[in-house]
């Protein structure tokens, strides 16, 4: 890993709208290419703390048309529902509007080097499988930087030599921002419901989803999962899809507990227990067909699937307390992705609710007659009361998590439930600053179920 050159983007004018976490990386990295940037916020905050940081900030818009590029935060609208002023400016002005991992493509290839990008994208599962591609990576001895929507701001990633390769999570709202950023190796996990204020409808949401394959050449490698419809479909229209499952034959796939493709199996994933139930085999797949695809060796890809550590709130293990497991998955922002969590227990105490996406919790219904009891949270709590009072599921709305935990334990003892579950199916915004904010909370109050036991204070 090295650092790029100090001039690599020297002349080229550019403007970063909205400062959060990437904007300001953004910033900082441009500035240290050599551009001509100036930052935009509509928070006054966020645009003084750049300015604390010595950063120009200006509203672009009468400079529109100067710019190489507008660098739009992936949370700010430039078509759907409203597109921001300044989107629509730059729009109408004919400037690329792009993000950040736009750029570090541009820059990696502007700087000489012929590093490898792998992009992984879905509905769910893209944090697991980007984590776990890039711990294989590492533990291969590969060369590797992972971030973009998970962890690092992309064009805060270094500089990797033509060995290296660049793990990216990819959201849709990255997606329909990119303008040369080729894959060698893509993955599209699955497809369910989300985002759909900002496409319009599915089909705006498939197409944003679909452009991890845009421009790719036929040596690349197209990775698709077979476990949701709208996959599959989508498969029928890849040239040259590899195939994955968590369950189902396909090129990639896991028959029992056996990982494997067409030349064997691959490994046991009862030996990677930050891997459980069918979801988190698919997403094994999909980082042993992009291991294989950047070359990686069968028995490397093995001891990184067995040794990953797992990430923190999706079906993290928080502590084991009286016999009953603490499971934290607030990550779990949809039914589908907690339809992932339920399925991987016979019987549970869940923690639910926060601000519902469309349709609900109707789809977990096959799931209901696993939970013993649901502690509702949120604002939508009451309208998931509701529906699984018409399932005849034991339910109590106490609002709040830190009411759902204690209720949660007695619930456990009550019911004779091995595991509490939090996975909210839920955004989680009502309540708290994000989903890890969520997490972090179900872990102070389980750490206090604890503390009488263990003498902790």
């Amino acid at each position: 890993m090295s650092r790029f050159p100090a001039n690599l983007f020297a002349g080229r004018r550019y403007a970063v709208v909205g400062l959060g976490r990437a904007g300001i990386a953004t910033l900082r990295a441009l500035t240290a290419l050599g551009a001509i940037v100036t930052g935009w916020d509509d928070a006054p905050f966020a645009r003084e703390a750049a300015e604390r940081e010595g950063f120009i900030i200006s509203d672009p818009t009468p400079e529109i048309g100067d710019l190489d590029a507008l660098i739009l935060s992936p949370g700010i609208p430039h078509l759907l529902p409203v597109p921001h002023r300044i989107a629509a400016a730059a729009r109408a002005a004919g400037r690329p509007i792009l993000t950040d991992a736009e750029l570090l493509f541009q820059a990696v290839r502007r700087a000489g080097s012929h590093a490898k990008f792998v992009g992984i994208t879905g509905t769910n599962g893209k944090s697991t499988t980007t984590a776990l591609l890039a711990h294989i990576l590492t533990q291969a001895g590969r060369p590797c930087a992972a971030g973009a929507n998970l962890g690092p701001a992309a064009l805060s990633l270094p500089l990797l030599g033509d060995g290296g390769v660049y793990v990216l999570e990819m959201s849709s709202y990255m997606l329909e921002r990119l303008a040369t950023l080729r894959f060698d190796a893509a993955a599209m996990l699955n497809l369910s419901p989300d985002h759909l204020d900002r496409h319009g409808d599915m089909a705006g949401y498939i197409a944003a989803k679909r452009q991890i394959f845009a421009r790719q050449l036929a040596g690349d490698t197209a990775v698709l999962g077979i476990d949701d419809a709208d996959t599959v479909a989508m498969a029928a229209t890849v040239p040259h899809a590899v195939r994955i499952s968590g369950h189902s034959p396909a090129d990639f796939w896991c028959d029992g507990t056996l990982l494997g493709d067409a030349a064997g199996v691959i490994v046991d994933m009862i030996q990677a227990p930050a891997l459980p139930g069918p979801h988190n085999a698919q997403n094994a797949a999909a980082a042993a067909a992009l291991a294989l695809a950047v070359g990686v060796a069968r028995d490397k890809i093995a001891a990184g699937i067995v040794s990953f550590p797992g990430l923190a709130h999706r079906q993290e293990l928080v502590a084991t307390l009286e016999g009953v497991r603490y499971v934290n998955d607030s990550k779990a922002t949809n039914a589908d992705a907690a339809a992932r969590a339920l399925a991987c227990y016979e019987h549970l105490v869940w923690i639910a609710g926060g601000i519902a996406k469309s349709g609900g919790i109707e789809s977990l219904a096959g799931f209901f007659p696993r939970v013993r009891k649901a502690l509702l949270i949120g604002r939508d709590g009451n309208a998931f009361a509701s529906i699984l009072a018409r399932h005849g599921v034991p339910h109590e709305v106490v609002d709040t998590l830190d009411r759902a935990v204690p209720a949660a334990r007695l619930a456990a003892r009550e019911t004779d439930a091995p595991v509490v579950l939090l996975s909210p199916a839920c955004a989680s915004f009502d309540q708290f600053s994000g989903f890890e904010a969520r997490g972090n909370r179900f872990r102070e109050l389980v750490g206090l179920i604890a503390a009488p036991r263990t003498g902790v204070v």
